[in-house]
């Protein structure tokens, strides 16, 4: 007796029941007469499809969807997006999205985040700069912090420093802050390129700026200061953390091992891998796998990297193959073939 209409149709598939009621319901539903689905009940419908991993009954349902007269607005677009790409249906996303584009919406600025954020995690970062372009050129949207970060990103990794710095100054014309990951990522570009100097600018407009650094920021710093031979700065950044009280992880700690051991400064190392329990920080395979590494480099006795890999099992770490190809390079280099 109750009367089918969109409210009638979302609270349904809010009802704890098997999806398969739900199915029958949806299609019941869509039969009535003077009855049509709507994006909101069709988008219901998608997320109990997801929730129960029926990828292709979900398919189904939004090809339906798009083929229906109902309107569809960037924010289902942008969820619709998500959706196929979380059950990596990437080209699929691709279509659907130039589908909806072409005959339903304009897409909103979080739409092509989600398309970018997408091709960014499946390694496409050429098409990256391909659909910032078409947003650009279309005129109804216009990319915000969350576009410039991933187009930056795409460039950092296409070793495309120029694209990268031209992006990066567009956006502070536009009257956009850049954040602590924009920054790090050009930080990390211009280490990269060996430009130490302009890392150091960036670092320094970032503080200016009042974005506050964060531990991937201090690790680009870390890493690449160690890189140019400026151990002693890599090291004062570290005690800088501390009395900011900034949050520490491993990869941190394992890159400043690196540093430290590559200028031969082990009684460094040692007492930074001893201070990791009061830091809160647990080591990993990679961690003891530096330490080693260390032990070799600076000449120490071959039992003492032996007494390390020992350390490292009881621990309950895992060796890995490049723990071994350390440990066989090393004990061969000091004649315990």
């Amino acid at each position: 007796m109750l009367k089918v209409d969109h409210r009638l149709v979302r609270e349904i598939m809010k009802v704890d029941v098997e999806i398969s009621v739900k199915i029958q319901f949806f299609k019941w539903a869509g039969k009535r007469k003077n009855f049509e689905h709507y994006s909101t009940t069709y988008m219901a419908f998608i997320r109990c499809l997801e929730e129960a991993g029926l990828v292709g009954e979900m398919w189904k349902t939004i090809q339906d969807m798009v083929r229906s007269p109902c309107i569809i607005g960037s924010t289902e677009l942008s969820e619709i997006v998500r959706v196929l790409v979380k059950a990596k249906m990437v080209n699929k996303a691709c279509s659907i999205f130039y589908q909806i584009k072409a005959r339903k919406c304009k897409p909103s600025s979080n739409a092509y985040n989600s398309m970018i954020m997408m091709l960014m995690q499946e390694g496409h970062y050429d098409k990256v700069h391909e659909l910032y372009n078409e947003m650009c050129n279309e005129g109804i949207c216009f990319p915000d912090t969350i576009t410039y970060c991933a187009l930056i990103v795409a460039f950092g990794k296409l070793g495309r420093e120029d694209s990268a710095v031209r992006l990066f100054d567009e956006m502070k014309e536009n009257g956009l802050q850049p954040t602590a990951k924009i920054y790090t990522t050009l930080i990390g570009i211009f280490f990269k390129s060996g430009k130490f100097e302009k890392a150091l600018s960036v670092f320094c407009e970032m503080k200016d700026k009042r974005c506050t650094p964060n531990v991937f920021t201090y690790t680009e710093m870390i890493k690449g200061l160690g890189e140019a031979g400026r151990v002693e700065e890599a090291y004062g950044l570290f005690l800088d953390m501390q009395r900011e009280s900034c949050m520490l992880d491993v990869v941190l700690v394992n890159n400043l091992i690196n540093v430290l051991g590559k200028a031969g400064r082990l009684d460094d190392v040692i007492k930074l891998f001893n201070d990791m329990g009061s830091l809160h920080i647990t080591p990993n395979v990679v961690t003891y796998n530096s330490v080693i590494k260390v032990l070799f480099q600076s000449k120490s006795h071959a039992s003492d990297a032996a007494r390390w890999f020992e350390k490292m099992k009881e621990s309950g770490i895992v060796p890995s193959p490049y723990t071994y190809a350390i440990l066989i390079d090393g004990f061969c280099k000091t004649n315990r073939v």
